[in-house]
């Protein structure tokens, strides 16, 4: 999930595109056992490639697609006795669909119990409709063959009739310049990913630096280290090695999340499923802020921090100023437990590896801590450059409590929408946190004062300009409550348009005009002389929803695929059943027969065939004649996406004008 300011995370990762004939990222095989003579057990097992992932039956509405089992005469010829049982699963909440999501990694085993109702029976078939996903969500199928008395199971489908035949070639287009095709456009990375967190957790080790917990410690630390040193270049020395230890201390904080994380993968993204997890969250925000706000201490026990400072006496050298910085972050949380508190939060609300994430943000809030001891320790004319101790550290801990508040309510969205209560629909989640950014705004203009301000004077104009900032933000939130923007600094951080208190739905992207059958959409393309943005796309698509909402919106962006293309949206994973006229048997080149009873299979089989792929998203740009106008695309950036599309009206017109 993306965060804001000091709770951003964002990871954006690359796809890869196969052809769905010929390659898959799931093996399946299966077995079966013999229970009676009526009894058997059908066993099914798919081996899942490395990053992929297979959903459950089980998982939650709303989110990917579950694997679905149709057990082919069931009732006629057996009987299913119970349900399909699974292998463990992996549980994990998706910041994309709000929900609890169930799946496998490396391997997925299904049994299913059946009791023959004719003794004749001597196969049964059984189809599997399944999603597997890694950064892209792939639909497909597959059919087993059960042969009970031990045989080699046989294809029932050696052939198609000719009406299949027919409806079949349908599907294949006459494509020109079809040769772009095989240049897909580069995917953007995340390589940068954990730099981003470094530098969040950086920001967060500046800000601590301004909190009255560390600030005063800096001219005493620096003066210490260079006053008592025989040298200069030993007070320097020692004053690095502070500074480095401080960095490792904050370093091995983390340490314990990478062992909780080796004994159970999932343990830390728990804290973004469990409802009651979310709600204590909340309520350890609220106690957060309210500490900075004044209402009383947050410290830790004072005898730690005196037995590290002893320690450090009696030890002296290297260890003992190891000791020293120990005792530098026991007496200075009471400022930098919430903020680390926040750093912890907003890396489990985002997206892969928590530890890794939290090792990377935990080691940037050290070396901003750090880093003025070694500065002042190199340059200490510096010391006098800085400002006196004063209310402005009120002020600073003051404007992070409104943060941690405006913090604590995401998490209590996270367990309001996992359970479904209905408290904190989009509306009402701006609206408490418009209140939030306005309460902050008329404390920094004095309107509003806390237990530990002092007494009324001039604002500073630094407070002032923060006041005009979080005013600009009230003003911002209060616009994107009634629609007049798009929040997408907030993108994933408020809950979804469509958790709404109002009814909203759409039946294509951002309201734009879109055909859902190809013809239909080729059709009117040749009426009024547009070219077509082919969208091969899924109502699972975690990546689709992104590009619609990141990059589709944009100002520049929006328009050119509203007014200049025809929009054709086809839906990979709809699983509504086509017309029985409609339903056909599709033979690849392969001899490989596929039955296409629904709309997702139907249009599956169309990008697998005319455009050797089988992920989504995935954009094609064609002329009403079919021509193909540029390399296709799949998930990528804004820039890189509207210079794309401006290439494919360039090529458009060229073509249009001969």
């Amino acid at each position: 999930m993306k965060q804001i300011t000091l709770f951003i995370v964002l990871f954006i990762s690359g796809v890869s595109v196969f052809s769905q004939d010929d390659q898959n990222p799931v093996k399946f095989s299966n077995e079966i056992r013999k229970i009676s003579d009526t009894e058997y057990e059908l066993i099914m097992k798919a081996d899942i490639y490395e990053g992929w992932h297979v959903y459950s039956q089980k998982t939650a509405d709303g989110g990917s697609l579950p694997s679905e089992f149709a057990y082919e005469k069931a009732g006629e010829d057996y009987e299913l006795i119970g349900e399909t049982t699974e292998s463990e699963t992996i549980v994990e909440f998706s910041d994309v669909f709000e929900v609890d999501e169930t799946f496998f990694k490396e391997h997925a085993i299904f049994t299913q119990k059946i009791k023959l109702l004719k003794p004749d029976v001597n196969q049964v078939d059984v189809n599997l409709f399944y999603q597997v996903c890694k950064e892209v969500c792939i639909p497909a199928d597959h059919d087993f063959s059960f042969m009970l008395d031990g045989s080699v199971a046989t294809n029932t489908k050696d052939s198609v009739d000719e009406r299949s035949l027919a409806m079949g070639s349908t599907l294949k287009l006459d494509l020109k310049n079809k040769e772009l095709l095989h240049n897909v456009g580069e995917d953007i990375g995340a390589a940068s990913g954990l730099w981003v967190i470094f530098g969040l957790g950086f920001l967060g080790g500046l800000i601590a630096l301004l909190t009255p917990c560390v600030f005063p410690m800096i001219p005493l630390t620096v003066s210490f280290f260079t006053k008592h040193s025989e040298k200069k270049s030993k007070g320097i020395a020692n004053a690095m090695l502070y500074g480095f230890f401080i960095v490792l201390i904050y370093f091995l904080l983390s340490l314990p999340f990478h062992l909780f994380d080796s004994v159970d993968s999932q343990i830390l993204n728990t804290i973004a499923t469990n409802i009651w997890l979310n709600v204590g969250f909340f309520v350890i925000f609220l106690f957060f802020a309210f500490s900075f706000f004044g209402y009383y201490e947050l410290t830790l026990p004072s005898s730690w921090a005196n037995r590290m400072d002893a320690a450090s006496t009696k030890v002296g050298g290297g260890i003992g100023i190891f000791f020293m910085a120990v005792t530098l972050a026991l007496v200075s949380f009471s400022c930098t437990g919430p903020i680390l508190g926040g750093l912890l939060g907003s890396t489990v609300l985002g997206e892969g590896d928590v530890a890794t994430n939290l090792s990377a943000g935990m080691t940037g809030f050290g070396v901003a801590l750090a880093l003025p001891f070694g500065l002042f320790a190199l340059f200490p004319t510096w010391l006098n450059s800085l400002p006196k101790s004063g209310g402005w550290m009120t002020t600073v801990k003051v404007v992070l409590g409104f943060l941690e508040l405006a913090l604590a309510l995401k998490f209590l969205s996270n367990a309001d929408m996992v359970a479904g209560w209905g408290i904190l629909k989009r509306e009402i989640f701006l609206g408490i946190w418009i209140v939030l950014f306005v309460a902050l705004t008329l404390y920094l203009f004095g309107v509003i004062r806390f237990p530990h301000d002092g007494p009324k004077t001039k604002l500073p104009p630094v407070r002032k300009g923060i006041g005009v900032v979080s005013a600009a933000f009230s003003i911002y939130l209060i616009l994107g409550l009634f629609n007049f923007s798009s929040l997408k600094l907030l993108s994933g951080f408020p809950p979804p348009h469509f958790y709404s208190i109002f009814e909203t739905e759409s039946d294509c992207p951002l309201g734009i005009d879109c055909f859902k059958d190809f013809d239909e959409g080729v059709a009117h393309a040749k009426k009024v002389d547009k070219p077509i943005l082919l969208d091969f796309t899924g109502w699972a698509c975690v990546n689709c929803r992104k590009m619609e909402a990141n990059v589709w919106s944009e100002a520049d962006i929006y328009p050119i695929i509203k007014e200049e293309y025809v929009l054709i949206s086809l839906y990979i994973d709809d699983r509504e059943e086509l017309p029985e006229d409609q339903q056909f048997d599709f033979k690849f080149d392969s001899g490989r027969i596929k039955s296409i009873k629904t709309i997702g299979q139907k249009w599956g089989t169309f990008q697998s065939v005319n455009f050797n792929a089988a992920s989504q998203p995935y954009y094609v740009l064609l002329s009403p004649d079919l021509e193909v106008l540029n390399n296709a695309v799949q998930y990528t950036d804004r820039d890189d996406y509207r210079n794309w599309l401006l290439k494919g009206l360039q090529r458009f017109n060229e073509i249009t004008a001969d």
